[in-house]
């Protein structure tokens, strides 16, 4: 593979790496950034001995597999990847708390703290954190960080990774892969917000949780409101401002509760399939309806694999999307870090998150080409089918179940959220609708894609289609608003711009003129559709990724295929 540099890539300063607070929605005033260079090790053993020797630097939070990182190796099913660094205890009073914070590893990790073990965590896509203020001692301190990553070899979350990439699967990356941090809290601190906005009612619940019972003060806009730790408190807004794409208005507001502190912010806005005047469901954004015009994102960068080289490279995204046109972004089989999800809040950028699937088995043909067939004509699942799909280690589908509630407990106040994806297409579906009673047990607020794409069981708030071979149609249901959840994937080389030789997509141009042409009729042809019911349609896709140059952007974002699209007014 030819190795591409996005610019933000190559002016990163190892120095200086994705400096900014890695949580917007519980900011504290002081935190200890561990960004920068750590000693690495990749050992072929699953030893739990410690390395003596370590094999050069990496940069953290790169994966060793990125250029980045300055390793750009691949770690192995049967290899160990260790990570060592030294820190200063930070100044803190004796009663302190130091927690340390990880935004992600992939896939599995045990953490030391002075050759202590500190803890460990299983999943390379959600963030957690440790209480390791017993382990440290004045002065200098040591952390290491012993990771193990099987990809696609397990029935673990993986996204598109894959060890043997190609086509529509993509270099597998390991290791830390999101910032780590630390922080000093009180001894009875805050330990998570839960805020959840009542549109219809224009109040806002906020629950501050803790292990201990304190008195609370939310400062909201200037104004004081009192409550207790762990107990909801109603905050009813006498001037309500709407969120929207074209005007995405936050809350700002601080939480204090015994001797801790923390900024956080809200939207006011609600998502709901309603019907219209001719009894068509519809997608509506604070009851009114709107059209989602959404990209795919698969979040890959060429420099960076999984991450973003600098916070400027996630707002360009963000913004050249909605410079498109765009308003959502479907976020594909991948967790962003916080602060992705931030910038879509504050500039307005409507996210439908995927839950990350995984399982060893992906049953190409029968869920691309008959699957296609199958949705079309709106065939639904079969016991004979749902053999063909579902994840059948027990311990996968445990995981699967727990990664779910994870997922949602982490990015549920970020209030550009609309959409949760349990399933992609036919990729280890199990217990769909009871997951999916499930999921809107614990996030009530959003709406559900339950099978996006095809084998469809009659649940969630979609009839969800893909569709990149045949004519484009819309059948509305009753109550399911209709959504065209992937379609387009036109692909086209731009020369000097693409990682590989090999080309992957669903209709190849070599001419930019016609490549244009097609881009606008096919958008065309849905708005066509949105007179018909569509409710939400989502292009494939945001950027190239290796193989697959079916983007918008170039990998390197460096050229922008299209014309720039304006999008008319949506709120009708």
């Amino acid at each position: 593979m030819k190795q591409l540099y996005t610019r933000w890539g190559r002016d990163v300063d190892p120095e200086h790496v994705l400096e900014e607070y890695p949580r917007p929605l519980m900011k504290r005033e002081k935190f200890m950034n561990l960004n920068g260079w750590w000693d690495y090790r990749i050992t072929r053993s699953r030893s739990m001995e410690r390395p003596g020797v370590y094999d050069g630097k990496i940069l953290v939070p790169f994966s060793p597999e990125s250029a980045l990182s300055g390793v750009k190796r691949q770690v192995k099913p049967g290899e160990t990847l260790w990570y060592r660094r030294s820190f200063q205890h930070p100044a803190a009073s004796g009663r302190d708390r130091i927690l340390l914070y990880f935004g992600a590893v992939d896939q599995m990790c045990i953490v030391y703290v002075n050759q202590k073990r500190a803890g460990s965590h299983k999943g390379g896509y959600l963030p957690f954190d440790l209480d390791i203020t017993r382990f440290l001692k004045e002065g200098e301190n040591e952390l290491c960080v012993q990771v193990r990553d099987v990809s696609d070899t397990s029935y673990h979350a993986r996204g598109k990774q894959k060890l043997k990439r190609g086509g529509m699967f993509y270099t597998a990356q390991s290791g830390i892969w999101q910032t780590v941090w630390m922080e000093t809290v009180p001894e009875d601190y805050i330990r998570e917000l839960r805020c959840r906005p009542d549109y219809d009612k224009k109040e806002v619940e906020i629950t501050v949780l803790s292990d201990a019972k304190m008195d609370v003060a939310v400062d909201l806009e200037g104004k004081l409101f009192a409550g207790m730790t762990n107990i909801p408190i109603r905050i009813p807004l006498e001037r309500m401002e709407s969120w929207t794409p074209e005007h995405p208005y936050l809350y700002l507001y601080t939480v204090v509760a015994g001797k801790d502190r923390v900024e956080s912010y809200f939207a006011m806005r609600c998502f709901t399939v309603e019907k219209d005047r001719r009894g068509i469901p519809r997608l509506c954004l604070n009851h009114r309806p709107y059209f989602q015009k959404g990209i795919l994102d698969q979040g890959y960068w060429p420099d960076g694999l999984y991450t973003a080289p600098s916070d400027e490279a996630m707002i360009f995204d963000i913004t050249a999307m909605k410079e498109e046109g765009y308003c959502m972004i479907r976020k594909h089989c991948k967790i962003e870090p916080q602060r992705w999800y931030y910038h879509c809040d504050r500039l307005g950028m409507i996210v439908w998150q995927d839950m990350v699937n995984g399982g060893s088995a992906y049953h190409h043909w029968f869920v691309t080409y008959a699957a296609t067939v199958f949705g079309l004509l709106h065939i639904r699942v079969t016991d004979r089918m749902k053999m063909w799909l579902s994840r059948k280690s027990p311990e996968g589908r445990k995981e699967f179940e727990k990664e779910i509630k994870s997922t949602i407990k982490v990015l549920y106040n970020h209030p550009s959220i609309a959409v949760w994806t349990l399933f992609n297409e036919g990729w280890g579906q199990f217990d769909t609708a009871r997951l999916e009673q499930k999921m809107r047990a614990l996030d009530p607020t959003r709406l559900i894609d339950a099978a996006s794409g095809w084998f469809d069981q009659g649940t969630g708030d979609f009839q969800s289609t893909h569709n990149y071979f045949f004519r484009l149609g819309v059948k509305p249901e009753k109550e399911r608003a209709c959504i065209l959840s992937e379609f387009g994937g036109f692909s086209m080389r731009v020369k000097g711009h693409c990682s590989t030789m090999q080309m992957y997509g669903y209709r190849i141009f070599a001419d930019k003129k016609k490549f244009r042409r097609a881009y606008r009729n096919i958008w065309q042809e849905v708005a066509e559709l949105e007179k018909d019911g569509l409710c939400a349609a989502v292009y494939t896709q945001l950027s190239d990724v290796e193989d697959e140059v079916n983007g918008i952007l170039t990998y390197d974002r460096e050229v922008r295929k299209t014309r720039l699209q304006k999008r008319k007014e949506q709120i009708r």
